[in-house]
């Protein structure tokens, strides 16, 4: 079975809202085998929803209908719906039942608007929402399934899980298969290098198969298996994996949902090593990253933005003959700055990021995009890295504090087993 989403609102085509819907439904989809092979935006207008309907029927087995079901002018999916199917929409005493109780339990007034929540198209399912005010709706045209959902991710998600997965199972009698992917995350190597490694693999694998997405700061390889279960496709899917780690090594840091500052939290929690951080360009980011992760503070003890050189002298403890002689945007400065946050906050590891950011302040021997990063580390030669980073000023800060990460993981996993 195939299908396709069709998300309602004006406020989507001029930007005001993020759709984070689809995202979610394709994995949904996935799951029970269903294939998404089209998204498509419709604005608040009834004919150009009725159109887009046209087209995703002749197209699709399975409709998905976010937006529009709300108790103003504009939510018109119900309206659209019914035209496009030649019914009528008949109010559901159940529902409207429910929606007055709602009002009442709350002690406020349910004005005249919200009954039309209630007007559904004839002989149409109801899906429960118990999130909202808005039920959800399954109706059968020929041979598709058209579900209508309300766009509120907190409403709709559970009204997807509940309501329209299991009608979608129910209908395919079992037959469809489970759609399972896996995604590899990949630092250190741009989306060229990634594909001139693989390449061979996507040629030669039907199922799985494998797509490569780059991201603003790693790349994505995603292996995608179709099985009867999902044991199956997982089965499918760990030996195309290790394949592809053979030939990306250790730039694969992690799988799905995994991030680079977790895999760092583990390896620095494991070994029990403290951390501290010494920021100039990034401003923090390297700290805020590594503190997005629950019980960061178990290792990471404090962090300085030491933006101009003068707190890097005078509060840092950086000596002002290094910054002097060699600029403060070099190695021996970024050396000097991880040694003393090591001082100052009394840790067994230190990361110093100091670079030019862009988009003034850029010479010719050193450009917009020049980062040194160094890593001081107890029992270990300390290290100080060049890069030249494309991009923007965020582009640039965001890819350092990345590469920062990158280090210092790389570092705690080749200590591996050594004493700290």
């Amino acid at each position: 079975m195939n299908a396709e989403v069709l998300t309602i609102g004006t406020e989507l085509l001029l930007g005001q809202i993020l759709d984070t819907n689809t995202l979610y439904l394709g994995k949904k989809l996935a799951e029970v085998g269903v294939n998404l092979y089209y998204k498509t935006t419709v604005g608040d207008n009834v004919a150009r929803v009725r159109e887009a309907l046209t087209i995703a029927c002749s197209r699709v087995d399975i409709v998905i209908i976010t937006g529009g079901l709300g108790p103003t002018v504009d939510d018109i999916t119900r309206q659209a719906v019914a035209e496009f199917t030649g019914r009528k929409l008949l109010v559901e005493e159940a529902v409207l039942s429910a929606l007055e109780k709602r009002f009442l339990s709350r002690g406020i007034k349910m004005t005249d608007n919200n009954r039309q929540q209630a007007y559904l198209p004839e002989g149409a399912s109801i899906i429960k929402n118990d999130n909202g005010t808005a039920p959800g709706f399954i109706v059968e045209y020929g041979k598709n399934i058209l579900a209508a959902m309300p766009g509120v991710p907190m409403e709709m998600y559970p009204m997807m899980e509940n309501g329209v997965i299991p009608y979608i199972a129910g209908k395919s009698g079992g037959e469809n298969q489970v759609i399972k992917s896996r995604s590899l995350k990949v630092v250190g190597l741009g989306e060229s290098l990634v594909d001139d490694r693989i390449n061979d693999l996507f040629r030669e694998s039907s199922n799985p198969t494998i797509g490569v997405y780059a991201h603003s700061n790693e790349v994505e390889i995603r292996l995608t298996a179709k099985a009867g279960d999902i044991k199956s496709a997982e089965k499918l899917i760990d030996g195309l994996e290790i394949k592809v780690r053979e030939r990306v090594g250790d730039n694969i840091y992690g799988r799905d949902d995994e991030t680079l500052e977790q895999k760092a939290g583990e390896l620095l929690r494991k070994y029990a090593v403290t951390i501290s951080a010494a920021e100039s360009c990034t401003a923090g980011l390297f700290s805020n990253r590594l503190t997005n992760v629950p019980g960061s503070s178990e290792y990471f003890k404090g962090g300085l933005t030491a933006y101009s050189n003068g707190i890097k002298a005078d509060v840092l403890g950086v000596d002002a003959g290094i910054i002097e002689k060699h600029g403060a945007v070099s190695g021996e400065c970024a050396l000097a700055m991880a040694a003393a946050s090591r001082k100052l906050f009394g840790t067994d590891c230190a990361v110093s990021i100091t670079g030019i950011a862009g988009p003034d302040g850029a010479t010719a021997e050193k450009p917009v995009g020049l980062v040194y990063i160094a890593l001081d580390m107890k029992g270990a030669e300390p290290l100080a890295n060049k890069f030249v980073f494309p991009g923007a000023r965020e582009g640039v800060r965001s890819r350092a504090a990345q590469t920062a990460l990158w280090m210092l993981y790389g570092a705690l996993k080749n200590r591996a087993g050594k004493t700290f």
